[in-house]
């Protein structure tokens, strides 16, 4: 029963072009299926793989998430490790390239012999990278929400999936009167899936799409949108624009004189650290949905602000993608010791229904889509930089990717 939520998004074209680029050496081929896991756990030490863009457009939210995650790595050794082995972090550079994503995750698995992966931020990295782990029955632990619309045997996902942001983000400017949006987004499959979920959910609760714009990840030249949006005169504007291409459009939309309180700019990839990249005078004012900000008040999160501070520099900020693989780490962790072996099927049954008081609140792997229950949350971006939230979900959401439970998401998977 569990297998039949196993269906992956559609993206044919990526994934073809990712299985070409992860075909590997003769030798990684002989490794196989099934090489990662139990061979990472021999010696002294357990390896796992941290696979990130330390370079290019993602380069601006990448770092930091590897940076939390090595400082889960650290603080679980502190701890006494786990099996009584110490974890040997093996870190490489995605590059903000698709295919790069794809041999580096290959070569983690096949020759370094790590017992899991925490790693990725686009989907289209995502897309690249989940041909690998399910030829080679290898875990990813993908730490960004998402658009949706997949699940995968070997991906625990630990951000959002629709229903726990981009939803409530709709469900938000809905109740404050914004019912004409213009959707602005990177050309690859998270905004392309999103805006086409988001057009759905519109159609269906009075709300006007007034436009939808698409540029290139990395793209800076965003006068000729700008003026098309002013022009349109939207009550709101929905973004899903990824990596550093935020920096050019809030400080050009700020240019024209269009303030938050006019037209809001609800964005669901644009947390504290790229509210530091962007300036914080370009973008005070204006709307974001994640689960998690610096500001969320639990014990929990007192704690891993002031470790994350302690290690990296108090000037320091944290956020939701760096918080959810923060979390990864802990999660695979408490799997693999209650699974009492590093190996890959085992951990996978044993991480069903783990519960941990995380950072962010509750947080509880639902067994069946490897998807995780979360607290929806809608902030403000403060004047200091800091994310104000202005409201949530009030309990952690359970996790539906396809959206099944949505009248108007008929046809959408």
């Amino acid at each position: 029963m569990r297998n039949s939520a196993w269906r992956t998004g559609a993206a044919a074209a990526i994934l073809v072009t990712a299985l070409a680029a992860c075909g590997g050496s003769p030798e990684e081929n002989a490794a196989g299926a099934g090489d990662a896991g139990g061979a990472a756990s021999g010696g002294d030490t357990i390896k796992v793989g941290i696979l990130h863009s330390l370079s290019g457009t993602m380069a601006i939210s990448e770092v930091t998430v590897k940076n939390a995650e090595l400082l889960a790595v650290e603080e679980i050794n502190a701890a006494g490790g786990v099996l009584g082995k110490k974890l040997e972090p093996v870190v490489e550079d995605g590059a903000s390239d698709w295919p790069t994503f794809a041999e580096k995750a290959t070569k983690l698995i096949a020759q370094d012999k790590v017992a899991t992966v925490f790693g990725g931020w686009t989907s289209a990295s995502r897309k690249a990278m989940l041909p690998v782990f399910e030829k080679r029955k290898a875990l990813l632990w993908y730490p960004v929400q998402y658009e949706g619309l997949e699940s995968s045997p070997y991906i625990f996902y630990t951000g959002a999936t629709t229903n726990q942001q981009i939803v409530p983000g709709l469900d938000y400017l809905k109740e404050q009167g914004k019912k004409k949006i213009f959707l602005v987004g990177s050309d690859y499959v998270f905004p392309r899936t999103a805006n086409k979920i988001i057009k759905s959910y519109a159609a269906a609760n009075g709300m006007e799409v007034l436009g939808e714009e698409y540029t290139p990840l990395g793209h800076t030249e965003y006068s000729t949108l700008v003026n098309k949006i002013a022009a349109a005169k939207p009550d709101a504007v929905f973004n899903t624009l990824n990596g550093d291409s935020n920096v050019a459009f809030f400080k050009q939309l700020k240019s024209t004189g269009i303030t938050a309180e006019q037209m809001p700019v609800m964005s669901v990839s644009v947390a504290e650290e790229e509210v530091k990249g962007i300036g914080v005078d370009n973008i005070a004012g204006q709307l974001v949905a994640w689960n998690y900000y610096q500001t969320t008040d639990t014990p929990a999160n007192k704690t891993f602000v002031a470790a994350f501070q302690g290690k990296y520099g108090a000037d320091k900020v944290t956020s939701d993608p760096m918080e959810a693989g923060y979390n990864a780490v802990y999660l695979w962790a408490e799997a693999v010791k209650k699974a009492g072996t590093t190996e890959v099927e085992a951990v996978r049954k044993a991480a069903g229904g783990i519960a941990l008081d995380r950072p962010e609140g509750l947080v509880t792997v639902d067994g069946d889509n490897q998807h995780m229950y979360k607290t929806a949350r809608i902030g403000l971006i403060q004047p200091d930089g800091q994310i104000k939230e202005v409201w949530n979900s009030g309990q952690p959401i359970k996790p539906d990717p396809y959206l099944t439970t949505y009248a108007w998401a008929g046809g959408l998977a």
